[in-house]
């Protein structure tokens, strides 16, 4: 290394490998150029300033700090060492002991008179002190290309044997080669049995001949030139993007919308070293086929991009294909990729075809040869504990069950189809496709469409009424079944989705309300314990735990705090689940106690609500009734009186759903309260005297906490 290694100068590294996998490449750039930049730093090899900039393409992984020192500035360090009556003999000279931890610390070289006594107050004990030569490039990057390949979220390894026929690694992928480069120097470290240079290579097809890197800045100039390759993830992705969106334009069509055309975006991007966009199309026989079928199979078995109808959303016969060659003539790449997807388009209509020679109904019965979980028996049986359920909320709701009981039953119905088979994606939608051509009710088509969505987001309504009850029921039955047989989420592992069907069943309860099946104003039968409780019944066959019930409510309500909390203040919230109200009644509970928790009065009460509930958990045995004739202090009598003239407008407002006037009605309570903690001593000598008080107390805190627990909003 030359003499001016104080001086920072860029780094770059690449490793060359075959393929890696596409969907995980992103993160394999972003980790490797993470876990260099990281020890350089613990290093203290970076200079001010440094930037890093990482690539990553299908064959590549590599990054470039734009200032790199050669050598870490010099540091001074404090080594206490041992004891000086251990680590030095009454000559003075060192004690084995002493220079066994030199030794260790690599300051073997150090006498006697270069270590330092000081007192720590109790004893003297030896420092080495002294300033350490900083850490070398070549060692420090060493270790941070170890360090870096050793992190890397790797999803599955492999292991390959080397070119000397014996050694064999284990990698993510095969590499080929590795670049090391300061400046123009090369810095030679080794990695995966490699020892870096400052050669790589290009585009598999577009390039030939190795690319000597010249510095870490002519790096994507380079590669671009001389190797048609596209070094950054970012510029790629970006390049696709402006050509799909150009050719879309071009052909008065947009790419859709949603989540699954940014994934494709990102997959193809990982796939790809020199993105060119092509169109193809097919047949228009085959857009007789739902378009959820032709969808799936063009982005996921073929990664194109399939082309919509601007306004309408309709499907296309027209697809984009995000090739990895540039050609002048690209009509053999259009016309291959048109061939590839024609026989997977047919089979598509074929299936569908065949699937509906066969009505959704007569399905049923093959469900009994599918396993939902051998603790829990088959689909059949999962069907009919979930027709119960969905009758149940019916009924609940004050609506016929004919039409749920309907959805339920074929709501699985679809999983012995040949399409689902093919595509399980799929589940629900083409049992949907399939029951509107057996000329089923369209909500019961609706409902089948609906119930593999994540959350339901618009206000129910007599159309989509059957949806909400399937949704519904088959969420109670999931949580109560998977719940039941001990499959608890833990941690991160949730593989049956339970809190993902929590939190649906919460935005079930909130449509529901929103749409006006449910009213705040008015009591409902479709109440959540007695829901849990009647899902329970519904598993005779296949016993779950004793408990679930009380532990999946609570779970539930778990999942709605940590949901509310992202919105609300943390202490109303905790104020109103802590109680475990109806459902429904959730959200207007917490805007309530939210509106009440920014008036004068809310803290006082707040903090006189948790010094009731502490007094009331130190009363022996049960509260009794007020005598009011034995309430002869001023202060009680006045509290006594303002509960009485309070509680029943308090009361009736809040069986009105009107909870932010229940609770301003309680705040007027507050000078009664006050007076009452100053002049008056609850826990008396007279044990009739404390019980009254106690009992004055308890009915106070009765109606103060109807809405939600008050002593929660106490800071």
């Amino acid at each position: 290394m030359t003499s001016t290694t104080h001086s920072p100068r860029p780094l770059f590294l690449e490793l060359l490998t075959e393929e890696l996998p596409p969907k995980a490449l992103q993160a394999l750039g972003l980790a490797f150029a993470e876990g260099i930049r990281s020890i350089l730093e613990k290093q203290r090899l970076l200079d001010a300033g440094c930037t890093v900039t990482e690539f990553a393409t299908p064959r590549r992984l590599a990054v470039r700090l734009s200032a790199v020192l050669g050598q870490a500035p010099e540091q001074a360090y404090t080594e206490k060492l041992m004891p000086a009556k251990i680590g030095l003999d009454q000559a003075g000279a060192l004690t084995p002991a002493l220079a066994k931890k030199l030794a260790g610390k690599g300051l073997a070289h150090l006498n006697p008179s270069d270590l330092i006594q000081e007192s720590d107050g109790k004893q003297d004990y030896l420092y080495a002190k002294g300033v350490a030569p900083g850490a070398s490039l070549q060692a420090g990057l060493q270790e941070a290309l170890d360090y870096a390949l050793a992190n890397l979220p790797i999803p599955k390894v492999m292991r390959y044997q080397l070119a000397d026929g014996v050694t064999s690694v284990k990698f993510v992928r095969p590499a080929h080669r590795l670049i090391a480069l300061w400046g123009s120097e090369i810095i030679p470290v080794n990695a995966l049995g490699l020892t870096a240079g400052r050669d790589t290579q290009g585009h598999r097809f577009m390039a030939n001949g190795l690319i000597a890197i010249q510095a870490p800045d002519s790096y994507e100039q380079q590669l671009h030139d001389e190797g048609k390759v596209i070094a950054s993830f970012a510029a790629r992705k970006d390049m696709i993007a402006a050509q799909l969106h150009a050719h879309a334009t071009a052909l008065r069509a947009t790419l859709g919308d949603g989540p699954e055309v940014a994934a494709l975006l990102d997959e193809v991007t990982a796939l790809v070293e020199h993105p060119t966009v092509y169109v193809g199309e097919f047949d228009e026989q085959f857009l007789a086929v739902p378009p959820e079928c032709l969808i799936l199979t063009m982005r996921l078995n073929q990664k194109y991009f399939p082309l919509f109808e601007p306004g309408t959303g309709k499907l296309t016969y027209r697809f984009l294909i995000v090739s990895n060659m540039q050609v002048d003539d690209p009509a053999n790449i259009v016309l291959g990729n048109q061939r590839v997807v024609r026989p997977r388009l047919a089979d598509a209509r074929f299936f569908f075809d065949t699937d509906r020679k066969v009505p959704l109904a007569s399905r049923v019965e093959s469900l009994a040869n599918i396993v939902y979980h051998n603790k829990l028996g088959s689909q059949l049986e999962r069907v009919e504990r979930v027709r119960d359920i969905a009758r149940y909320v019916a009924g609940q709701l004050g609506k016929s069950p004919q039409n749920a009981d309907r959805a339920a039953l074929l709501a699985k119905a679809d999983l012995g189809s040949n399409m689902v088979a093919e595509f399980p994606e799929l589940q629900g939608v083409m049992g949907a496709y399939y029951a509107a051509a057996d000329g089923e009710p369209a909500d019961v088509v609706l409902a089948l469409r609906n119930q593999y969505r994540t959350r339901l987001d618009s206000a129910i309504d007599d159309q989509s009424l059957t949806s909400a009850i399937l949704f519904i029921a088959e969420r109670i039955e999931t949580m109560m079944g998977i719940w039941g047989i001990g499959l608890v989420p833990t941690g991160e592992r949730d593989p049956y989705g339970i809190r993902r069907a929590a939190l649906g069943l919460i935005s079930a309860f909130e449509q529901l309300t929103a749409g006006g099946y449910l009213s705040i104003q008015r009591p409902t039968n479709l109440e959540l314990p007695q829901l849990l409780a009647f899902a329970a019944g519904t598993f005779g066959a296949h016993p779950i735990a004793a408990g679930t019930v009380a532990e999946v409510q609570h779970f539930i309500y778990e999942r709605y705090r940590n949901l509310l909390a992202n919105d609300y203040d943390r202490n109303v919230v905790d104020a109103v689940l802590s109680l475990e109200p109806p459902l429904h009644q959730v959200l207007a509970r917490i805007q309530a106690c939210a509106r009440f928790a920014l008036r004068p009065e809310a803290e006082s009460l707040a903090a006189a609500n948790k010094r009731i509930a502490n007094l009331l958990k130190k009363a022996d045995g049960a509260i009794g009734q007020i005598i009011y004739g034995k309430l002869t202090e001023p202060a009680e009598q006045a509290l006594a009186q303002t509960i009485t003239r309070l509680k029943p407008q308090a009361q009736a407002q809040f069986g009105l759903g009107d909870f932010a006037a229940s609770l301003a009605t309680m705040a007027q309570a507050k000078d009664s309260v006050d007076a009452f903690f100053a002049d008056i001593m609850i826990m008396a000598d007279d044990p009739a005297v404390r019980a009254n008080r106690l009992a004055l107390l308890a009915d106070l805190h009765g109606v103060m906490n109807q809405v939600a627990d008050i002593s929660r909003l106490a800071q």
